[in-house]
């Protein structure tokens, strides 16, 4: 217990951060009507949750390194039982904005760097490999967990109960906190603020314009503009950060990590991982609701195959690396994802039966699980332990882009094919289906479920893209974790 019970409360605090990217998406219409508002104005509070943890992340990671990883963890679950009180009061919107998107995703940005950094600073060797098994699991079945846990809550009692739920984990997070040692080297306690406001400045505008551009379109001059300005801002900060580091300042990132070969392509493996996942996690509910007309409970647990694989592969894919190494289990589990996702692209039609998904979807978590089980090993153990914070919240970042690019992706592919399929009908029939408005014509409802299982099948082989992309880029992984973040 002393060895592994720092690895269970850390796991738990990633899976309370990521099942709240999804907690909210099956109780949209409840809470149209409870807090008198609308679908748009609600995938904003979804979003900017994602939004907040993009942008800050990075800083949270520094901060980590900077001031104790472990005091940040305690202070980031503090915050974030804060935050998810405000949301579980709220009485309208903003409120809700403030403790969900806000408060919470604030307190976000300081666990998630200190949960990966503090677990490659506590085991070495294969009992890393076996964490970070766990760790993964964790991550990726949390993902399903979400949309279950929701449509359970609202169903059964109120989605306000998620939140509150919240509150809970986090008093055990600070509780159980204590039996996590932390031998850290303290940096010189100093925050590159202008560093902190920039990189949060340029990857609000790139973020800003990914979730906007399926509404707006990349027509809208928002969209590309908001994408180049934040590029532009990212740019500036490049040069700032390079300059703080030269004068022998504390930079927020610094410009070495990019230089680190094994670590970028680690992240960049990760982000890419996300784009596909996008394809399952995010359009796969889309199907089941609006097409096969299931619930939100029973289109939580019609993920549940994916799940249970996740669950069982990732750990025992750790215990495989005293003969296969790492990199191998990583591009393995890319090939079997691809294989997956051209699997349920094959099987998906408006008029099969829920179950038919199980073997696509099992298998997809079979592959899910062993890249989640190293990738994250492999990237960190790349880079020493003194850094794991800033190489943490990095990682994060390309993690939080890709969701939210891939989110985009798949919105437009979705939309496009319902215009593509809308024929004769007006333009506001077509804003009606393709943002899931209630539709009473016989002919737009079957139009609706032939135009969405078209884009969910085209969604599929953009996943399995994505897929063929990072296996590419895995080539540059090293073969097996490195030694020298013991340094």
């Amino acid at each position: 217990m002393r060895k592994w019970a720092p690895l269970l409360v850390l796991s738990l605090a990633l899976a309370i951060i990521i099942i709240d990217t999804t907690l909210l998406n099956v109780s949209l219409s409840t809470l149209v009507r409870e807090l008198h508002t609308t679908l748009q104005s609600l995938q904003w509070v979804i979003s900017a949750y994602s939004l907040t943890l993009a942008a800050l992340t990075v800083t949270g990671g520094r901060i980590g390194d900077l001031f104790g990883r472990k005091k940040m963890f305690r202070v980031g679950a503090i915050v974030f039982a804060a935050g998810s009180f405000v949301a579980s009061i709220s009485t309208n919107l903003p409120t809700l904005l403030i403790g969900e998107s806000i408060i919470e995703g604030f307190g976000a940005a300081l666990m998630m760097p200190a949960t990966a950094s503090l677990l490659v600073a506590k085991y070495r060797g294969h009992d890393r490999s076996i964490a970070f098994g766990i760790w993964g699991a964790v991550a990726a079945a949390a993902s399903a967990v979400g949309p279950i846990l929701g449509g359970f809550l609202t169903t059964h009692y109120s989605w306000r109960w998620g939140f509150r739920i919240n509150v809970v984990v986090a008093a055990i997070l600070v509780t159980g906190s204590m039996i996590i040692e932390e031998n850290q080297p303290r940096h010189a306690k100093k925050i590159d603020y202008v560093g902190v406001f920039l990189s949060a400045l340029g990857l609000l505008g790139i973020v800003f314009g990914i979730i906007q551009s399926p509404t707006l379109g990349w027509s809208n001059w928002m969209v590309p503009g908001s994408i180049i300005a934040g590029a532009i801002v990212l740019i500036v900060f490049v040069f700032w950060e390079a300059r703080v580091e030269r004068n022998g300042g504390t930079p927020i990132v610094s410009m070495n990590l990019f230089r680190n070969t094994a670590f970028i392509a680690g992240a960049s493996v990760t982000g890419t991982l996300m784009l596909g996942q996008n394809g399952v996690i995010f359009s796969l509910p889309v199907f089941l609701q609006s097409v096969l007309m299931l619930d939100a409970f029973h289109t939580g647990l019609s993920l549940l195959p994916m799940s249970v694989a996740l669950l069982f592969v990732s750990p025992a894919a750790g215990f495989l690396t005293k003969r296969v190494p790492h990199k191998r289990l990583v591009q393995a589990g890319m090939v079997v994802a691809v294989v997956a996702l051209i699997v349920l692209w094959w099987t998906l039609s408006a008029t099969m039966r829920p179950a038919m998904l199980i073997p696509g979807l099992a298998l997809y978590g079979v592959g899910m699980g062993m890249v989640l089980s190293q990738i994250n090993n492999l990237t960190l153990s790349a880079v020493p332990v003194r850094d794991a914070g800033e190489a943490s919240g990095v990682t994060n970042t390309f993690r939080q882009i890709g969701s939210s690019l891939g989110a985009a992706i798949i919105g437009a592919i979705l939309l496009h094919a319902i215009i593509a399929n809308i024929g004769p009908h007006s333009t506001q029939d077509v804003a009606s289906i393709a943002f899931g408005a209630p539709v009473h014509d016989p002919k737009l409802i079957e139009v609706r479920r032939a135009a969405t299982t078209r884009g969910i099948r085209e969604a599929m082989l953009v996943g399995a893209g994505f897929a063929i992309a990072g296996l590419m880029i895995s080539n540059w992984l090293p073969m097996r974790a490195q030694t020298r973040s013991e340094e």
